[in-house]
């Protein structure tokens, strides 16, 4: 356990976090906001989202129902006389109130996103109608409750909380109790936030192990008003962004000079925080506040202000260090508030401190509010780790506190009840606790806007704002550095440099490979290339209390059939003959380098289950002097990891050799099928694509059958036998009994039919042009192509292109079920489950006979794919989803999509099972297909792109000397007949010291498992449920790696066991993460924040469904993409060389003005243009210079003859070919609609469906860790 082992944070517990999970959005951050348990929380969420309890379901993220993003408040709402309104201590229920009526015009609608379809939108906050009366305080927060039909407000606009009076709310605060027993209102053990106090010591000074600051700034504080300027919220999934929108409920802050105040406290400069709670008591954490320990490294900066920058101001003029007095509340909160009267307000992007944030001392007599109903879980941010990796305090905050722990009490104990607004916001809502801002971006830097954009790029803060207020703004306060804490990037490029140089030998037992994002080539040297397996663990525990302890999952991802780069060679195919492979007797295991041969090589020991078996005489070799067959390395069952062996007749379907297999396409020629021209493409794009049809040998034509048939509310055959001079229809109109009218002549060989064929091609679309049949079924489609290879008596692949929910009436009928007012409730779940079991009949059906189904969706509304996709994904095959298909701007996307579907390799009729070692056995299976049993896994089809992850347990011990063995052995018939057996092995050490499990895990994998478990989980669970769960889990890990792995030293000064045994503060104060899965905590953020988890209100349920389905079978490299998009920065493009720019963190303070980025997720191409790119880089890529002449629509870029081009064109098409699914181009220019949905990629920082920014959850995960280990 050495330092560098570890991955230090020095995250002062008082984080200013705003929970991870019921986050404001992006454009929201640094405004007291209503209903953050009080505490004036910059970028709180309004009252209708309820505490952050875990990841919750009930927990509506994004607007409640009913909202539409695209309505717009009104630009400004000034409130001035607050006082009357709200430092009265009633409970107003600041969430509910109605916006103003003066709308501005709404923004332009919606736009489709490539592949998700768009819902009803909503994003952002809802807008809230009249303003209801509060409901009391303790009453039982309902998010489903809130009426959410009212306009949103435009893109400028922050959202604050309505100034109470500040001496209200200190004094509220300060009655509060907090001690470490209590749990706070949230829930048990959440502290409510922090009231934004000044952090005291706010110099970091590194040096030591890079432990993560986080502590800097107080959490609830808000930014100077400039600061909190936000990004935009974003809407995903095409959804244009709605403008900037203010928490609809929130109010304009505090105007701090109310009559309400009479003695504001001392500025912070010179508060001494004197209602500092005893150390013991943070509720956060047991840990005794400490001081100059948490600070990163170096000596300490005194606890006093020794800030180096201007202290939030408190209420009085005097505290703005050269700011305007507190009372000019900034305008940013329009909307929120009936109007008042204006107050001299700053503009919402001056970048002085903000206006008396919460940072004041409580005072006494505040009325702590009770918990809220159904709430627990700690809110998180508000305290956060201190981590050990420096870096000055999160803007976002305010200064920083160092001590974290010193904080006046209310801050950790109860929140302050509303009277104490007027600091700390509005008061709070039912259903808000403890929040703390966080400002978007990385680490909560302050920036200024742009309009509409919040003001992202540093050095341009008032770009597109409105102009600030005279008043001079102070200096910003000091920001945590977000390099300071662990970096993708950065974790990325070291892998590239230590292993992308030399080959990866899998020689060596337990090594871990390098990261998916690393180009290297692999030798097979007896263990599986990991482009094949990858594990979790490489060092897997010996027993299974040392599992349960560290609660590191251990499973494999398992690709079978994947594609190899050119310089690998494929599995070599071993043929023993009609003997077939060699076995095991006992566990059937089949030949491998685990084997080891006895007695002169006459038999061989399993290295599975010890069984002795003989060796057959004619596989007899003898053994050389160190046991090893003489012939090892001549045959690859002996010396690699992977390998094939040709079946015999005994592993066939009723003992005979398997026909090739067949193709069939069913069309939709329903009205909307055929109005959108997809009959038209698909019908074009067969005629060439038929050549192509995969093959073992290039050389050899494809002897796979293909067939056709096209339906609507019935079906119709096709006869394209080969001695017919035209084709000839049939059409089935008994739905509910279906049979195929005709054997011979349906399916045919492609090159003896191509005549035949090509004239059906060219008739089917002229035949239904004028169709106005709009019903179909879809039931009876999967039932005819089954029947047909029924009766074909072979397994094949059915490709069915369909446009809409089948309502005709047929088996398998649906209807439309789509209600968003599930969301967030228990019966959320009940969404992504079939509405009917027709369909998991069928599949099962489809699975027996070996045949598989591609789904192609058209659809421009509802169609249920959760059912819809039962088949497909049960059969091993793909959904692919192409909403609101436009032929001009689409038919690129599909084709490809179509060309590479048809022609990759895929198995049919496949079996797979994973034996182990005794001691751990496979017991859980992710992906697409169908299990019969508990051992095998059963596919219709398994192609090159598809995974099936598993689970493995302990049941009983296992040794460090043997190590861990497993073998996964695939049947499958190939695409031209012959039966194979596909075979991968995998050995890992075992140990029994937990610091070498957690030096041996691979992140990237431990992500893909956990998101799949938990997609998985939605089925059963509440979604809030499933969040809490993976939270918690992680949180185990890493407080299992902080008990028993970092050494005392890593703990910094102090750490370590203290005389009577009990854990020091210093201890626990330090956010410690294992080297090898440092950056666990972004990547777990990112699937928390995930559509399926999270949903924005714009994300449709066939989007979260289609992309449940899609993720359970990805790759690691396709979710480590999918979950952490690609950021490449253009401008930095070198055109002579052949490597790509080094990638940028997703944070939009990343981003520079005068930048072009290119962002891929798997699925979709951004091409990002900032509006100060220099004319010569718009003219090399667009052909114009003019950043107002771009066509967003484009979804190409111009061939333009000078080298730019040229590069950027082959690195889309070379990112492209990395990719399973082709990425359809949109093109994003800075402060434009589009904006929003490539924001919601930008996965670093706050998401507007309440997902926390990554130095939030970083906080909020090691308050989870601290009160594991207290």
């Amino acid at each position: 356990m050495r330092v560098r082992d570890e991955l230090r944070m020095n995250v002062n517990q008082q984080p200013h976090m705003a929970s991870p999970y019921g986050q404001p959005q992006p454009g929201y951050q640094g405004y007291p906001q209503p209903g953050y348990g009080g505490g004036h929380v910059p970028s709180g969420y309004p009252a209708q989202y309820a505490p952050y309890n875990g990841p919750g379901s009930a927990y509506q993220q994004g607007p409640p129902q009913g909202y539409s993003p695209y309505a717009s408040f009104p630009s400004k709402t000034l409130a001035t006389n607050l006082v009357s309104d709200l430092s009265s201590s009633s409970p107003l229920d600041l969430g509910m109130r109605g916006p103003p009526t003066s709308g501005a015009p709404p923004v332009s609608g919606a736009q489709n996103y490539s592949q998700f379809g768009q819902g009803e939108t909503q994003n952002g906050p809802p807008p809230m109608g009249a303003p209801p009366q509060r409901p009391p305080v303790s009453q039982p927060y309902t998010p489903a409750a809130v009426n959410l039909s009212g306009p949103q407000p435009p893109y400028g606009q922050q959202f604050g909380a309505p100034p109470v009076s500040m001496q209200q709310m200190t004094s509220q605060m300060a009655s509060m109790q907090v001690g470490s027993t209590a749990p706070s209102p949230a829930g048990p053990g959440y502290a409510p936030p922090s009231v934004s106090q000044a952090p005291i010591s706010a110099a970091y000074t590194p040096a030591a192990p890079p432990t993560f600051p986080l502590t800097s700034t107080a959490p609830t504080q808000p930014l100077p008003t400039e600061a909190m300027a936000q990004a935009p919220p974003q809407s995903y999934y095409g959804a244009p962004p709605p403008a900037q929108q203010p928490f609809p409920n929130a109010v304009p802050p505090f105007s701090s000079t109310g009559p309400t105040q009479p003695q504001a406290p001392p500025p912070v400069s010179q508060q001494s925080f004197p209602q500092v709670p005893p150390v013991s008591q943070p509720p956060f954490s047991t840990a005794p506040p400490q001081g100059p320990t948490q600070s990163y490294g170096g000596p300490l900066p005194p606890t006093q202000p020794s800030f180096q920058r201007p202290l939030l101001p408190t209420s009085q003029p005097s505290s703005f260090p050269g700011g305007p007095p507190p009372t000019s509340t900034p305008s940013q909160f329009p909307g929120v508030m009936p109007p008042q009267p204006p107050v001299s307000q700053p503009s919402p992007y001056h970048s002085g401190p903000p206006p008396n944030a919460s940072g004041f001392p409580p005072q006494v007599g505040a009325q702590p509010r009770p918990p809220l109903a159904g709430m627990q879980g700690p809110p998180m941010a508000s305290q956060g780790p201190p981590m050990t990796t420096q870096g000055p305090p999160m803007a976002s905050q305010g200064p920083p506190m160092s001590q974290a722990n010193h904080v006046p009490p209310s801050q950790h104990g109860m929140p302050p009840s509303p009277t104490s607004a007027s600091l700390s916001g509005p008061p709070p809502q039912p259903g808000m606790q403890g929040y703390p801002p966080q400002q978007n971006g990385a680490f909560g830097q302050v920036r200024g806007p742009q309009p509409g954009y919040s003001g992202p790029y540093s050095g341009q803060p008032n770009y597109g704002a409105q102009p600030a207020a005279p008043a001079p703004a102070p200096p910003a306060p000091k920001r945590l550095d977000p390099d300071s804490i662990p970096s993708p990037i950065q974790v990325i490029e070291d892998d590239k440099a230590n292993k992308g140089s030399e080959p990866f030998t899998t020689g060596v037992r337990g090594q871990a490979p390098p990261l998916v994002t690393t180009k290297f080539q692999v030798r097979d040297q007896g263990n599986a290339s990991p482009r094949y397996i990858r594990c979790t663990a490489y060092n897997v525990p010996c027993n299974s209390d040392m599992a349960k302890q560290s609660q590191v999952p251990l499973a494999a991802v398992i690709k079978p059939l994947a594609t190899l780069p050119p310089d690998e060679t494929p599995p070599y195919l071993v043929d023993h003959g009609e003997s077939g492979p060699i076995r095991c007797n006992r566990c059937k295991a089949y030949m491998c380098p685990f084997m080891q041969f006895i007695e002169g090589g006459r038999r061989f020991q399993c290295g599975f289950c010890s069984c002795v078996t003989e060796v057959p005489p004619h596989y007899f070799q003898h053994l050389d002097h160190t046991g090893k067959r003489v012939d090892c390395y001549d045959r690859p069952e002996l010396s690699m990891g992977s390998y094939e062996f040709m079946a015999t007749v005994d592993y066939c379907k009723n003992n005979k050799f398997p026909q090739p297999p067949a193709f069939i396409f069913l069309i939709d020629v329903s009205y909307n099928a055929v109005k959108n021209g997809m009959v038209g493409i698909v019908c074009q794009e067969l005629k060439t694509l038929l050549d192509y049809l995969p093959r073992q040998n290039p050389d050899v034509e494809s002897n796979i059958r293909v067939g056709f048939v096209t339906y609507n509310k019935v079906l119709h055959f096709y006869n394209v036998k080969a001695s017919l001079a035209q084709p000839q229809m049939m059409v089935v109109s008994d739905v509910a009994d279906m049979f195929v009218p005709l054997l011979d002549g349906f399916l045919v060989n492609v090159s003896e039919s191509r005549v035949v064929i090509e004239s059906l091609l060219d008739q089917i679309p002229e035949m239904f042009a004028d169709t106005r049949e709009t019903e179909t079924v879809f039931g009876p489609v999967i039932q005819a192509g089954l029947e047909a290879l029924k009766a074909a008596d072979c397994a094949g692949k059915l490709f069915v292109f369909h446009s809409s929910l089948p309502i005709a009436e047929a088996p398998g009928k649906l209807k439309n079920r789509e209600d968003k007012k599930l969301v967030g409730t228990d019966k959320e779940k009940s969404l992504f489950q079939p509405q009917v079991s027709f369909y998991n009949t069928l599949a099962k059906e489809c699975v027996a006979q070996g045949c598989c189904v591609d789904l192609f969706l058209f659809p421009n509304q509802y169609v249920d794919v959760a059912t819809l996709g039962v088949v497909p994904t049960s059969t091993g095959g793909s959904i692919y989803k192409y909403t609101y298909f436009q032929a001009s701007t689409d038919q690129e996307r599909f084709l490809n999509d179509l060309r590479r579907d048809v022609q990759k390799q895929v198995g049919f009729d496949a079996v797979m099972r994973v034996r182990t070692s005794t001691g751990i056995r496979a017991t859980d299976f992710f992906g697409s297909f169908y299990m019969s049993n508990t051992t095998d896994v059963e596919l219709a089809g398994l192609d090159c792109d598809k995974t099936v992850t598993v689970e493995f347990r302990h049941d009983d011990k296992l040794s460090e000397e043997t190590g861990a063995l497993m073998q996964c052995a695939v049947l499958y018939t190939t695409c031209n007949g012959q039966r194979r057996l596909r075979i991968h092995n995998m050995a890992v050490n075992c140990c029994s010291q937990l610091a070498d499990l957690y030096r041996n895990c691979e992140t990237d994998t431990i992500i893909n498992f956990f998101a799949k478990y938990a997609y998985r989980s939605v089925l059963s669970s509440p979604t809030k449920n499933v969040r809490d769960s993976l939270v918690n889990q992680c949180a185990q890990i890493l407080a299992c790696y902080r008990k028993n792995c970092a050494s005392p030293s890593s703990a910094g000064q102090g750490s370590g066991s203290t005389a009577d045994g009990k854990r020091s503060a210093a201890d626990i104060s330090q956010l410690i993460l294992p080297e090898c899965m440092k950056l666990l905590p972004v990547y777990l953020n990112c699937v928390l924040k995930s559509d399926i988890l999270q949903p924005g209100a714009d994300v449709s349920l066939d989007d979260r469904a289609y992309l449940r389905q899609l993720v359970s079978a990805m790759d690691v490299a396709e979710s480590h993409v999918f979950f952490y998009p690609r950021l490449l920065p253009l401008q930095q493009l070198d055109v002579e060389s052949m490597s790509l720019p080094v990638a940028v963190r997703d944070s939009e303070e990343r981003l520079s003005r005068g930048g072009v980025y290119l962002l891929e997720n798997g699925l979709n191409i951004f091409l990002w243009v900032g509006v100060n790119a220099q004319q010569e880089l718009l003219q090399n890529i667009f052909g114009t210079p003019a950043f107002s002449q771009i066509d967003p629509s484009m979804t190409s870029l111009p061939a333009l003859d000078n080298p730019f081009s040229k590069r950027l064109r082959e690195i889309i098409e070379s990112v492209r070919a990395q990719r399973s699914r082709y990425m359809k181009l949109m093109v994003v220019k800075q402060e434009d609609k589009l904006e929003l949905i490539f924001k919601h990629f930008l996965v670093e920082d706050k998401s507007n469906n309440g997902g926390a920014s990554y130095v939030d959850f970083l906080c909020h995960m090691h308050k989870e860790i601290r009160q594991l280990l207290s």
